[in-house]
């Protein structure tokens, strides 16, 4: 995603301001925004051109010439379908917004179409013992069974290659070999693979200092066992233009009682709710770190994703959520197996 900073105006900016930013930006296109950077529309070179061949002059505001019904991308949308949303509407840029309508970056469709390699690493776990999952994982690590006829870990990997990460690391310990047999260098797959053995359990965050490569750019952690489509490259851009130390990735958990729930104030009952259900935001396994987290990580112990975040909380770092809304499962059990194998096809093909 491009940065949308410097081609925005507000309501009340003029028309030759509006030139100024679009000539400026080098995009053909300005856009609307308000205060909190909630998307009020956008603006082209054609609106203006329009308005100066009616009455209004370089000094008059662009409020009667802003586009207020943009097509627009969110967030969590994949690369096809904004592709997609693009070709059909004939747009050249497509401004992407957050569940809140609040925009976070222009997508422009001639950067899409380029194959551009990134240099950030992604560090994938994948030495558990799967043991909710046995007999399946009785010979076969987690990560390799198969579906859609495709290790799960094999559609990670190409998940993130199609947004152009192909530096790989697996973090492995159980039955290593069987995925090192299958993904070798990952030459055959477009890639390049490294390799962490875990001589014990180091947990989520602990086998970061195990890394022996030099980390200078944000890169990605992310457990092997989630079947997700989200857009990797907006994850990245989300991380970096909000200058965090440490993104998690949340997904919205809602949990009904089954009961009517009494609010009790010394005895006096206030309130009665009927079944009411709670909503959560609940860890999703996907994180983005800033290289300078690395240093919080114990060496040789185990140390939880969840512990590392713990530690930059209390020292009032920035650590954001990054919510998703898209496909994602975590295939912890035979239930989510059998669901997995059952969805495959219709989310990824």
């Amino acid at each position: 995603m491009k940065n949308y900073k410097n081609i925005a105006l507000k309501e009340n900016s003029t028309i030759k301001e509006a030139y100024r930013v679009i000539d400026n930006g080098a995009m053909s296109i300005a856009v609307v925004i308000n205060d909190d950077g909630t998307l009020l529309g956008t603006l082209t070179d054609g609106d203006i051109r329009r308005g100066l061949l009616g009455d209004l002059e370089l000094s008059d505001t662009i409020e009667s010439l802003i586009f207020r019904t943009p097509t627009v991308c969110h967030i969590e949308d994949t690369k096809e379908k904004i592709l997609e949303i693009a070709v059909e509407k004939k747009l050249y840029q497509v401004p992407i917004v957050d569940n809140d309508g609040k925009i976070v970056g222009i997508e422009e469709v001639d950067e899409l179409l380029k194959p551009t390699i990134k240099k950030n690493k992604v560090i994938l776990m994948v030495g558990g013992l799967g043991t909710r999952l046995r007999p399946l994982t009785e010979k076969t690590p987690k990560p390799m069974l198969k579906i859609g006829n495709k290790p799960i870990l094999e559609t990670i990997i190409m998940n993130f290659k199609k947004y152009g990460f192909t530096n790989i690391i697996l973090s492995v310990s159980y039955k290593s070999e069987v995925i090192e047999s299958h993904f070798g260098d990952g030459s055959k797959f477009g890639v390049n693979i490294e390799y962490i053995h875990e001589d014990k359990r180091m947990g989520t965050a602990g086998a970061l200092s195990l890394l022996e490569c030099d980390l200078d750019e944000p890169f990605f952690v992310m457990n092997g066992d989630i079947l997700t489509n989200i857009n990797f490259s907006h994850l990245l851009d989300f991380h970096s233009f909000n200058n965090s130390k440490a993104t998690m990735c949340v997904r919205e958990y809602d949990f009904q009682v089954p009961y009517g729930v009494i609010e009790v104030d010394d005895q006096q009952i206030t309130s009665i709710v009927e079944k009411p259900i709670h909503k959560f935001f609940v860890n999703a396994g996907i994180y983005i770190l800033s290289p300078q987290t690395l240093s919080n990580i114990p060496n040789d112990t185990f140390y939880d994703m969840p512990t590392l975040f713990d530690a930059l909380i209390e020292k009032e770092e920035k650590v954001l959520s990054f919510p998703i809304s898209e496909y994602w499962l975590d295939i912890g059990r035979l239930s989510d197996f059998e669901q997995a194998q059952s969805e495959y096809a219709s989310v990824f093909n």
